[in-house]
């Protein structure tokens, strides 16, 4: 339920953000894996309840330097993007959890390569990303 509210409220824009982005990082070829990650984290921003990021422990060093390029490119508006809708959704009592939400999604937004989205209640998953 919680996700139908989210969508409604911020999901869908900030997908949209992220689908956005992904295709102006597709553009190019060396953008590629960048859009890949957007398209990726589009999905987690419509439907984010339920699900969680881990780290991948096999991204090695690469992802760290394209973590670098994606904050240039993309991840400071997008995680803008999450504090303003964040902040705007506090405003009610009933905003407060997805406002939450938005905020747990601002480091991942500033350095998505090298996370992997899993459900919540794998109990495997946390276990796998090690």
């Amino acid at each position: 339920m919680l996700n139908v509210i989210w969508l409604v409220f911020g999901g869908l824009l900030m997908a949209l953000g992220y689908a956005f982005a992904g295709i102006l990082l597709a553009i190019t070829i060396i953008g590629i894996p960048f859009a890949i990650a957007s398209f990726r984290m589009a999905n987690f921003a419509l439907w984010p309840f339920g699900r969680r990021l881990v780290d991948e422990p096999s991204s090695g060093a690469m992802a760290g330097i394209g973590n670098i390029l994606w904050l240039v490119l993309a991840g400071w508006w997008l995680a803008l993007g999450h504090i303003l809708t964040g902040i705007a959704q506090c405003i009610t009592i009933i905003g407060i959890p997805l406002g939450i939400a938005n905020f747990k999604l601002v480091p991942v937004s500033l350095m998505p390569l090298g996370k992997r989205i899993v459900d919540a209640d794998d109990p495997y998953a946390f276990m796998r990303s090690r």
